[in-house]
């Protein structure tokens, strides 16, 4: 199944995400590198955050800390659709990384 940025937006907006959290566009742009390359999620602090800061003319420590903080905000709203996305009972909130790992997991299956 052929994957497009709208069904990243659309899975964020799903996990209760909209585009009117600043982390949205970079959180989504970030799970959209990784569908593409899941080698970006290896690489996340070598070449995934400073590709997603540059875009967004930023370092890439934001960039983390904007994905690190729509992972919370989906874990606060929705952890049953986001356990249900990871295969697995979370007993806590995702790291960035996991959070991407788990999305991008979800589009790349097709359950999301």
């Amino acid at each position: 199944m052929e994957r497009s940025m709208e069904d990243v937006y659309a899975l964020l907006r799903r996990l209760g995400v909209g585009a009117n959290y600043k982390g949205f566009f970079p959180t989504a742009d970030a799970v959209w590198l990784c569908v593409q390359s899941e080698d970006n999620l290896t690489l996340v602090t070598k070449r995934l955050y400073p590709e997603i800061a540059r875009k967004y003319k930023t370092s890439w420590g934001a960039a983390e800390r904007n994905i690190r903080t729509v992972a919370e905000v989906v874990w606060e709203r929705n952890p049953v659709l986001l356990s249900k996305l990871a295969g697995f009972s979370l007993a806590q909130r995702p790291s960035a990384t996991q959070f991407l790992d788990i999305l991008t997991a979800s589009l790349l299956r097709g359950s999301s």
